[in-house]
């Protein structure tokens, strides 16, 4: 019988025979007539296992248990009574004697059907209740001695009468609640006459478990009876007006999603003729790969919960690809997948060389970390920090090295990137969140420990969304980055094997936090020398390919890539002249496609016929025949070069201008130099009223250019000294180099760049800070050697090595004393 439907009628089936052929209800004369029929003493017993059978009740019951067929058969061939109980535990498959309970009915068997399946099924109809009293025979199938059910009296007044119609009346609207009881059922259930058969058929159809049954069947008192079936319908009406209520509420909801699953069902079916994969499929498939996968417990266990999450997705759902592609995106990245890194460091060292000029500090720490790793296989990354001038190949260094280590090359550009989630990507919730770009360029990569380039990090930005260059901290740190976390992977991933590789201009952009987690190696400018290298090795053969030229088609001599260089470049890295060889095998591919005559190796005019006039005229010492004009050296972003520091004097109040375009370091390094002098004029032998009587002017050519820093320091003091004294500058000499109001010169930056720049100004010799000695060792000799260096660590040194002791032709007398003072 069915848990949803209160009633099953199916079973309402008054006293039958065989030919009956409509079913008319129990009256109370038939009743009447059943009760007094005799109950035999002895009985044959069919246990029930899910039911319980009432007197006048008919049901068909399917017998499946040797003994029962047994029973049945021998019964339908006599006077078809047997006796039904039901037994005790469900679970038993052969119940004894003991294992029945202790009331039962008596049942006439009406028809027996041998049913297609080869099971029997009888219809029985109750009859008398009966008390077992004591077994006489368990073999073939159990028979007892039966008592007759005693039933007690019962008060049949007006609140009796008034309960059987209350009882009535809920059955009927339990009727017309159940979409599934007939109409039918409702009438019938008002036209039976008997108070008795209304309980016992009511008992028997009602949803109430096998035990609730049983008690009822033995209770004596049909008032009791009646109570506790109007209990249990009172319970069963609250239950189905509840259920009524939530179907109500949500049968839109599910009509929608029925008739979106029969949707889905027919694509698939669709989708399976056309070849193509059902959402069935999709979930094996991912399921298959995840198994497949070399990830840690806690990342599966993660995955399998995303995956059964999206199992109990309806396809048609939004959410569904959104959940499809964040699940294939864990099994896209490479958890715990590594390229075999090749330990050969001679292999590694003439990759490195091949691929680039110089740059020896870069690849010895390479080697170095190779040369580690070789010995100790677990070895965490470096994150190495390569600071430098545009153009010196940073930024193709890592690709290099990729080369070399045999791994995966990645790269991430951080200029202009501000906001925090392009680092550690959205949170799923977000429409269209999508995972940082770390983990982007893992999974393009396809393995756990690629050579990662993070280029222009100098220049990440911040602003109200977050700052990037903090969210870089837990990638950059070797501490932290072995379990990154990324809001969208929402789980954590190991960085500790990557071999990061920042790139930057300038380190006075970075944050200081980020800078500490970094190994700054620092790549400078080249000079012409290793220019010219590069040109042959690299830039001409490459150009060559590009343009489709071979070897005989051109060729560039020595002194005219290094007039390419000073003419028509003005660069620390290599970039501007890669553009300008171009230019010149575009010249050559354009003579040789018109079939002109041309001669492949090109001299002077060819260059300035494809090239056009020099661009840049080369800075050039200009001499010492005026007081007070000193050469130094400057730092740029593209490099070093010179410029000059002009001092002048005229008639005044001790006035101090300075022009030029100058940043406030600058301006403090000038008053400081002039301090300085004033002090200790006495050393210099300048008259102390001067500076009483002349107003100084300290210029800096080419205004239009910003110019800051403290490296002018020595240059301003000697300009100013020249000035005062009138004495001539030692000719080509440049310098370089801090003040301090103590006279201490202090070492700067940027060294080998002013170095190049004054070598190819055609200085000779260069004042720096002793403490500079360091910077000069790192350069090759070979591009000093036509240099001398004077390493100083006093003001006064300075002095006595720039200035000579002749005076500048037309010099200014500078009698203090004999002049009169301006107004």
């Amino acid at each position: 019988m069915s848990k949803q439907d209160p009633f099953d009628f199916s079973n309402a089936l008054p006293i039958i025979n065989e030919d009956t052929e409509f079913f008319p209800l129990m009256s109370q004369q038939d009743e009447d007539d059943m009760n007094n029929e005799e109950t035999p003493e002895i009985l044959s017993i069919l246990p029930l296992r899910n039911t319980v059978l009432f007197p006048g009740v008919v049901i068909p019951i399917t017998v499946g248990r040797d003994k029962s067929i047994k029973l049945i058969k021998e019964a339908y061939k006599g006077d078809r009574i047997i006796g039904v109980v039901s037994q005790k535990d469900v679970s038993i498959e052969d119940p004894t004697f003991e294992q029945l309970n202790s009331v039962g009915t008596v049942a006439h068997i009406i028809k027996m059907l041998q049913m297609p399946d080869g099971n029997t099924t009888v219809i029985i109809q109750g009859k008398q209740r009966f008390q077992l009293v004591q077994e006489v025979q368990s073999e073939p199938f159990i028979k007892v001695v039966v008592a007759k059910f005693t039933e007690s009296k019962y008060k049949d007044d007006k609140e009796f009468k008034t309960l059987v119609a209350s009882i009535k009346e809920m059955s009927s609207q339990i009727i017309q609640l159940s979409p599934n009881i007939p109409s039918e059922a409702g009438i019938a259930l008002k036209n039976i006459e008997s108070t008795s058969f209304l309980i016992n058929f009511i008992s028997s159809n009602m949803n109430a478990d096998v035990a609730e049954k049983q008690k009822m069947l033995e209770m004596s008192n049909l008032r009791k009876r009646a109570e506790k079936v109007m209990e249990l319908l009172m319970l069963e009406l609250q239950m189905l007006e509840l259920k009524n209520q939530i179907q109500s509420k949500v049968r839109t909801d599910l009509d929608k999603q029925q008739r979106d699953y029969f949707l889905n069902q027919q694509l698939k079916t669709i989708q399976e003729e056309l070849g193509g994969n059902s959402t069935d499929l999709e979930f094996e498939a991912l399921q298959a790969r995840g198994r497949k996968k070399k990830w840690s417990k806690s990342v599966d266990e993660h995955f399998n919960k995303e995956l059964e999450k999206l199992g109990r997705m309806n396809p048609a759902a939004p959410d569904y690809s959104i959940q499809m592609n964040y699940l294939e995106l864990l099994l896209d990245l490479p958890w715990n997948d590594f390229t075999k890194d090749n330990f050969d460091l001679k292999r590694a060292q003439r990759i490195l060389d091949k691929d680039h000029f110089g740059l020896e500090k870069v690849k010895q720490r390479i080697i170095e970390y190779l040369a580690v790793l070789k010995l100790k296989r677990d070895m965490k990354a470096p994150i190495l920090c390569l600071v430098g001038p545009p153009g010196v190949g940073k930024t193709s260094l890592g690709k290099s090295i990729a080369k070399a280590l045999n791994r995966k090359y990645v790269r991430m550009a951080l200029g202009g990137v501000r906001d925090e989630a392009e680092i550690r990507g959205h949170r799923k919730t977000y429409i269209g969140a999508m995972p940082g770009r770390i983990i982007q360029s893992i999974k393009k990569a396809g393995a756990s420990n690629p050579v990662f380039v993070l280029d222009e990090i100098d220049k990440v930005g911040s602003d109200f969304r977050g700052d990037p260059s903090s969210a870089l901290l837990e990638v950059l740190d070797p501490e932290q980055n072995n379990a990154f976390n990324d809001h969208y992977v929402e789980a954590e991933y190991d960085l500790s094997n990557v071999l990061f590789i920042a790139t930057a201009n300038t380190l006075s952009t970075i944050q200081p936090a980020l800078l500490d987690r970094m190994e700054i190696i620092e790549v400078n400018g080249y000079t012409i020398e290793e220019k010219i290298e590069i040109a042959k090795k690299y830039l001409l053969p490459k150009q060559k390919e590009v343009h489709g030229l071979q070897n005989k088609d051109i060729s560039l001599k020595s002194n005219l890539i290094e007039k390419v260089i000073e003419d028509y470049t003005r660069e620390s890295g290599v970039r501007g002249l890669e553009k300008k060889i171009g230019s010149l095998v575009r010249g050559v591919a354009t003579k040789i496609a018109m079939e002109e005559p041309y001669e492949p190796v090109l001299d002077v005019n060819d260059i300035e016929r494809i090239l056009g006039a020099p661009i840049y005229d080369k800075d050039a010492y200009e001499g010492n025949e005026v007081a007070g004009v000193v050469t130094g050296l400057a730092w740029t972003q593209v490099g070093g070069d010179i410029l000059f520091i002009e001092a002048s004097l005229s008639p005044g109040k001790g006035k101090l201008t300075l022009t030029g375009n100058l940043g406030d370091v600058m301006k403090e390094s000038a008053v400081i130099a002039l301090a300085y002098i004033r002090a200790h004029a006495n050393l210099f032998n300048i008259n102390d009223t001067i500076f009483d009587n002349y107003d100084i002017h300290i210029h800096v050519p080419a205004g239009a250019t910003p110019k800051d820093g403290p490296s002018a320091g020595i240059t301003m003091l000697t300009a100013l000294t020249s000035a005062f004294t009138q004495r001539k500058v030692k000719r080509n000499l440049a310098m370089t180099g801090e003040i301090t109001l103590r006279g201490k010169v202090l070492p700067v930056g940027g060294i080998k760049e002013k170095i190049l720049a004054a070598k190819r100004a055609n200085i000779k010799e260069i004042i720096l800070c002793k403490s500079n000695r360091k910077d000069i060792l790192e350069i090759k000799e070979d591009y000093i050697k036509d240099l001398k260096f004077h390493y100083v660590t006093e003001m006064k040194e300075v002095i006595d090595l720039a200035l000579t002791h002749d005076k500048v032709k037309d010099a200014i007398d500078l009698k203090a004393r004999t002049l009169p003072k301006a107004d």
